[in-house]
C-alpha cells in the first residue's frame, strides 16, 4: 500500500534537491511533484467542490486544517513536494528529506508563527477570498435576504469533525563502533641451555684415543605466539510495533434555536 509524503520548502532549489534525494535513495517513488502558486487555484484554499492541487495528489489523507496550512505556505511563496512511496519505505523517505543541508520546513512551527502574526485558517470547505474565516463547522444565525415582504432566518449548527494525522514522537538510533581493550595473559615458556663441564680423570687410554671427534648439541627455547579470532557474542535487533488506543474527545458544539412568539395586538389610536 502506497502513502503520500509531503514536505514544504522555502525555495524551489531546496524542493528540487529534496526530490533528487528521494531518487538517490533508490525509493520506489511515484508521482513526485513540486507544487507552487500556480497549483492552488483562484481562491488559494481547497474545498470539497474545489480540491485544488490536492486533486492530483493520491493517498494524501490529511485533515482540512493541515491542507490549509500547506496551501498557506504555497501562497506565501513556498514549494510543496509530494511523492507516493511504498508503506514500508515511508521512514526511509522522511529520513532522506530530513538528513540534508537544507531540510524541509517544520510545518507546525511555521503555522504557529503565522497564527501569532494574525493568520486564521479558513473554514473547512469554504474559500478564503478576503473574508474573515470561521472555525470548522461554525453555525450562525443571520438574515440573508428578503422573500416578498418577509425575511429569511437561517438556523445553523456546528458539527464536530474529528480527524487524525501522523506525527513523529521521537525514535531510537542504534550504532556500532570499535573500541580497544588491553588484555593481560600469562604463559609458561621453556628454554634450554647447553652446559659444558670438564672433569679430571685418570684411566688407561683406548686404542683409538687419538681419533678426532666432534660433538654437536642444539639448544632450543619456546616463544609466545599470539593470534586473534573474532566471534559473534550478541545481536541487537531493532523492530517497531504498533498499537491502537481509543482517545476520548470532549468538545462542545453550538446550534441556534428559533423561538416563535406571538405579539399582542396594539390598541388603535
Amino acid at each position: 500500500m502506497s502513502r503520500t509524503i509531503t514536505a514544504l520548502f522555502d525555495t524551489r532549489a531546496d524542493a528540487e534537491a529534496g526530490r533528487q534525494r528521494l531518487l538517490d535513495a533508490h525509493l520506489d517513488a511515484d508521482h513526485v511533484r513540486i507544487h507552487d502558486k500556480s497549483s492552488i487555484g483562484t481562491t488559494g484554499y481547497s474545498s470539497p467542490t474545489e480540491p485544488g492541487m490536492w486533486a492530483s495528489i493520491r493517498n494524501a489523507f490529511l485533515p482540512d486544517e493541515d491542507r490549509h496550512i500547506y496551501e498557506e505556505g504555497v501562497r506565501r511563496g513556498g514549494f510543496l513536494l509530494t511523492a507516493d512511496v511504498g508503506g514500508h519505505q515511508v521512514d526511509d523517505a522522511i529520513q532522506a528529506l530530513d538528513n540534508a543541508q537544507f531540510p524541509s520546513v517544520d510545518i507546525d512551527e511555521r503555522a504557529n508563527q503565522w497564527k501569532s502574526e494574525g493568520w486564521v485558517p479558513p473554514t473547512a470547505g469554504a474559500a478564503m477570498a478576503g473574508t474573515t474565516a470561521r472555525s470548522v463547522g461554525e453555525r450562525d444565525t443571520r438574515t440573508t435576504g428578503t422573500a416578498g415582504d418577509g425575511q429569511r432566518l437561517q438556523v445553523v449548527e456546528e458539527q464536530l469533525i474529528v480527524g487524525k494525522r501522523e506525527v513523529e514522537r521521537g525514535g531510537v538510533r542504534v550504532r556500532s563502533y570499535v573500541t580497544e581493550q588491553p588484555v593481560h595473559e600469562q604463559i609458561r615458556l621453556r628454554s634450554e641451555r647447553i652446559k659444558v663441564e670438564r672433569h679430571p680423570v685418570d684411566r688407561a687410554v683406548d686404542d683409538d684415543a687419538f681419533r678426532e671427534r666432534s660433538i654437536e648439541m642444539t639448544q632450543t627455547e619456546e616463544e609466545a605466539v599470539v593470534d586473534k579470532s573474532a566471534r559473534i557474542v550478541e545481536e541487537v535487533v531493532v523492530t517497531k510495533t504498533s498499537e491502537e488506543r481509543v482517545e476520548q474527545i470532549n468538545e462542545t458544539v453550538r446550534h441556534t434555536e428559533v423561538v416563535v412568539e406571538k405579539l399582542d395586538d396594539k390598541p388603535g389610536r
